[in-house]
């Protein structure tokens, strides 16, 4: 890998970080896996790419895809509890 692609790769959390957070079944690595896209210089166009290649799950763009579709939060699985 070339110096300057080594570089930006660095900053990228999705490349230096567990990669496992973005593709998490738990609400929790998900959430953290956005909270790193924050700091990413290039959330706008990650986003923009994983609509335009209609990704079916993961974090892409600081936003949570479920089933190719944007959600604002990903349940946990399993029943919900009774109280909820």
């Amino acid at each position: 890998m070339n110096p300057t692609l080594r570089a930006t790769a660095n900053r990228l959390p999705c490349l230096s970080a567990n990669a496992d957070w973005w593709f998490d079944e738990r609400p929790r690595a998900l959430q953290r896996a956005q909270s790193l896209c924050r700091t990413c210089p290039v959330t706008d166009q990650c986003l923009a790419g994983a609509l335009e290649r209609r990704e079916p799950h993961g974090v892409w763009g600081g936003e949570i895809f479920s089933n190719g579709r944007v959600v604002g939060r990903k349940r946990a699985r399993g029943r919900p509890p009774a109280n909820a």
